[in-house]
C-alpha cells in the first residue's frame, strides 16, 4: 500500500486527510474540555465579575479565605472579563507552574506597566526569546556557584550596617535600605554607595514607591485596559500622571548607573561587577546578548534587589520584637558555636542550623511578595477535573502556601523550630521557596538574596539585642504588626530598641573595617 503515500497526487489526499483528522480530534477534545466546570469561586456579577469582591482587600488573604470556604486549593475569579485562577497549595503550584511550566510560564499583559514603558523588565517579559536571553544572562552571573563571588561585598555591607546600628540605632529602617543598596549596587555596577543621600539608593526607592501597586492589581487600568485612553485631567485618571513619572524613573534606572559604570571603565578606575564584566566580554567578540540586554538586566538586578532585601530585613526586626525567645535561642547558638569574640561568616552557616531556620521562618512568616507575580497559561488546561481557560492569569498564592496548616502547623506563630528535627534541617518540611516564585519564573536572584539575608541577620544577632521601645512616658511602644499593600509588602514603619549585647560586642562592631 506504499503507493498510496507516494507521488504528488497522494500529497493532495494525505495532507487534507491529516488536517481533517487533527481538526476532528481538536474539536472533540475541545468540546470535552469546554464541558468541564471552572474551579469554584465567589459568585460573579455581570460584566465586572468579581472586581467588587477584591477591591479594598488584601487579595492574598481574600483568596486564601475563599480557598478554605470552597475546600479547594484552586479557585476561579472573573476580573472584568479576565479569567483569574489562584493556587493555594504547594501541590497545585508545583503541578501547574513547575511540572507544566512549558505552558504556564508566560506573563499576562499589564496595561499599566505598558503605559509606564516598563516592557524591558525581566519579571514582566512574555515567555519568548527576549526573556530567555535575559534569563540566561542572569543565571550565568547569579547561579548558586557564581553568587559565591559576591560574598566579600555582602560581608562588607553587613558590617557597615552593624556600625550604623551602633551609632544611630533609631534609624534602623533607613540603615537596612542603605545596606540593600550597598550589596546590590557594587555587585551590579561596581559603584560606591554614599553613607547618606546616595543618588542610586534614592532612585531605586523612588522607583519602588511608584511601581509597587502594579503587578498585584493596584491599578484599575489593568482590569479595564480602555482606561488608558482617558486624558490625564479626567477625574480618576491619576494613573496617567503616575505613568509619566515612572517613564522617566525607568529611563534613569537603566541609564544613570549604567553610564557611570561605562565612564569609570573608560577611566580604568572601576572594580569588577556584573555590568563591567559583561561589557568587557562584548569587547572580546560577538555574544548571544548585546549592550541593551546588559543595561536592562542590570536595571532589574539593581531595582528588585534593593527593594526586596530591605523589606525582608525590616520584617526580621519586627519578628524579633514579637518573638524575643527566638532571638535568645539564635544568640545562644551563635555564642556556643563561634563565641563572642568574632562575627559569623559564611563558613559558619552549616554549624548554625537554628539561625538558618530563623532566616527561613522570616521568609515564611511574612513573605515579601505575598501574592506572587502572576503567570499566564497559553492553552486551555485541566486540573483536578476543573477547566483552566487559555490565557487565564494564574497565581501561586505565596501567602496561602506558606500559611498552610498541613505543612506549617500554627502558621501564624513565628517558630523557626518547624524547620528542624533533632537540631538538624527537617527534610519533611518544605523550605519557603514559594517566597521566591515558581517554576521557570522563580526569582533568578534567589541565591544571592538568601546569602545576603543570612550573613546580615546572623551578624546582627551576634552583637545586638532587639527589643521594644520604651516611650517618654515609661510605657512600652507596641508596633502595629501591620503590612503595607502592594506587590512588595513591607511592614508599616515601627520603632524598636537596638543596643549592643555587651561592651565587648560594641568593641567588636567598632573593630570592623571601614567608616560609617
Amino acid at each position: 500500500m506504499a503507493y498510496l503515500f507516494s507521488g504528488s497526487d497522494s500529497n493532495s489526499f494525505l495532507f487534507p486527510s491529516l488536517a481533517a483528522a487533527v481538526l476532528y480530534f481538536l474539536l472533540r477534545h475541545g468540546a470535552h474540555r469546554s464541558k468541564l466546570p471552572l474551579p469554584p469561586g465567589p459568585k460573579k456579577m455581570p460584566i465586572i465579575g468579581n472586581l467588587v469582591d477584591i477591591r479594598g482587600k488584601r487579595i492574598w488573604e481574600a483568596c486564601m479565605d475563599w480557598s478554605r470556604k470552597y475546600d479547594s486549593d484552586i479557585i476561579h475569579l472573573d476580573l472584568a472579563g479576565t479569567s483569574f485562577v489562584v493556587l493555594s497549595s504547594s501541590e497545585a503550584a508545583e503541578e501547574l507552574l513547575e511540572k507544566r511550566g512549558s505552558i504556564y510560564s508566560d506573563r499576562p499583559t499589564f496595561p499599566m506597566y505598558e503605559l509606564m514603558e516598563w516592557t524591558f523588565i525581566l519579571v514582566l517579559l512574555k515567555y519568548g526569546d527576549r526573556w530567555r536571553t535575559q534569563r540566561r544572562l542572569f543565571n550565568e552571573h547569579l547561579n548558586i556557584n557564581a553568587s559565591h563571588n559576591f560574598r566579600p561585598q555582602q560581608r562588607t555591607a553587613a558590617h557597615s550596617l552593624l556600625r550604623r546600628l551602633l551609632h544611630t540605632p533609631n534609624d534602623f529602617l533607613q540603615h537596612v535600605r542603605l545596606l540593600a543598596g550597598e550589596i546590590i549596587i557594587p555587585i551590579t555596577y561596581g559603584l560606591d554607595v554614599q553613607p547618606s543621600n546616595d543618588p542610586y539608593v534614592d532612585l531605586a526607592e523612588r522607583t519602588a514607591l511608584q511601581t509597587n501597586p502594579g503587578v498585584s492589581g493596584g491599578f484599575l487600568i489593568d482590569f479595564l485596559p480602555f482606561l488608558k485612553y482617558i486624558p490625564e485631567w479626567f477625574p480618576g485618571a491619576g494613573f496617567q500622571k503616575t505613568a509619566k513619572i515612572v517613564q522617566k524613573l525607568g529611563r534613569d534606572l537603566q541609564n544613570v548607573p549604567f553610564q557611570e559604570t561605562k565612564r569609570q571603565m573608560a577611566a580604568e578606575v572601576l572594580r569588577p561587577s556584573f555590568t563591567a564584566n559583561c561589557l568587557r566580554d562584548l569587547e572580546g567578540g560577538e555574544k548571544y546578548y548585546d549592550e541593551t540586554t546588559v543595561k536592562e538586566v542590570a536595571a532589574v538586578m539593581y531595582a528588585a534587589g534593593a527593594d526586596t532585601t530591605s523589606t525582608v530585613l525590616a520584617t526580621f526586626f519586627l519578628a524579633m520584637l514579637a518573638n524575643p525567645e527566638a532571638q535568645k535561642k539564635a544568640q545562644a547558638e551563635i555564642d556556643a558555636t563561634i563565641g563572642q569574640g568574632c562575627l559569623p561568616d559564611f563558613d559558619d552557616q552549616d554549624a548554625l542550623p537554628y539561625v538558618d531556620a530563623l532566616v527561613k521562618e522570616v521568609l515564611r512568616w511574612a513573605p515579601v511578595v505575598p501574592f506572587g507575580v502572576p503567570h499566564s497559561v497559553r492553552v486551555e488546561d485541566e486540573y483536578r477535573g476543573y477547566r483552566i481557560p487559555a490565557n487565564s492569569t494564574v497565581v501561586g498564592n505565596a501567602w496561602a502556601i506558606l500559611h498552610d496548616e498541613k505543612m506549617y502547623p500554627e502558621p501564624y506563630t513565628f517558630k523557626p523550630e518547624r524547620f528542624l528535627l533533632d537540631g538538624k534541617p527537617n527534610p519533611s518540611v518544605k523550605d519557603p521557596d514559594a517566597a521566591f516564585g515558581f517554576g521557570r519564573r522563580i526569582c533568578p536572584g534567589q541565591h544571592l538574596a538568601s546569602a545576603s539575608l543570612w550573613i546580615t541577620i546572623a551578624s546582627v544577632l551576634a552583637v545586638f539585642e532587639i527589643g521594644k521601645k520604651v516611650g517618654e512616658d515609661g510605657k512600652i511602644v507596641e508596633p502595629s504588626y501591620e503590612w503595607e499593600d502592594g506587590v512588595v509588602s513591607a511592614p508599616v514603619p515601627f520603632e524598636c530598641d537596638i543596643r549592643p549585647r555587651s561592651e565587648s560586642a560594641a568593641r567588636l562592631v567598632s573593630g570592623t573595617s571601614g567608616e560609617v
